[in-house]
């Protein structure tokens, strides 16, 4: 059990059939009348962030959210299939449960699957992943303004912008969290 006297940043719990996150908190004791405690609160599974109060007192239940790395293998339609390492089990999951920068990730890549009693509602790509660009137009000579991009096509289909000098074939690294360009492989 969770008392919301004790919350810290971070904490899990099931507040109304959902899943919830603390963001923030703090305790408020006012001159007059009963102590309170004011959050801020991010469901888990939405991602939608509201901000409540509490009474010191108030109890819910732990809600304990489980995270385990498994291999990208393949994908049906829309099931996305990960493979355990250890266990060789395969676990689908809908394109719905999956996040846009999914786009950065090809198969048999590492994955940080997020579930909550058994049910994954999300996948956290690898930070940071190297592809080929498979498709971009030439550097035009001259055209060489500080900091001008062009667009390029990776290997897994997605589009990013990247300097002048790369070319079809060149191995990148990409940040997943922002799809920026950080650099040659």
């Amino acid at each position: 059990m969770v008392i919301a006297g004790d919350f810290k940043n971070g904490i899990t719990f099931e507040m109304d059939g959902n899943v919830m996150q603390v963001i923030e908190f703090q305790h408020v004791k006012p001159g007059k009348g009963a102590a309170f405690v004011r959050t801020k609160l991010r469901n888990v599974i939405t991602g939608a962030v509201t901000e409540t109060t509490f009474s010191p007192t108030d109890k819910f239940q732990d809600a304990i959210i489980e995270r385990r790395d498994m291999q990208y293998s393949y994908n049906d339609g829309d099931l996305y299939y990960f493979m355990d390492m250890e266990s060789y089990d395969m676990t689908p999951v809908s394109k719905e449960n999956l996040p846009d920068n999914f786009k950065f990730v090809k198969e048999e890549m590492m994955c940080r699957l997020v579930s909550y009693k058994g049910n994954v509602f999300s996948v956290e790509p690898p930070t940071f992943v190297e592809l080929e660009v498979t498709h971009t137009e030439p550097g035009v000579r001259g055209n060489t303004a500080q900091g001008t991009t062009k667009p390029a096509t990776v290997e897994t289909g997605a589009e990013i912008k990247v300097p002048l000098f790369i070319d079809n074939g060149m191995k990148i690294k990409i940040d997943t969290r922002t799809g920026e360009y950080l650099g040659k492989a």
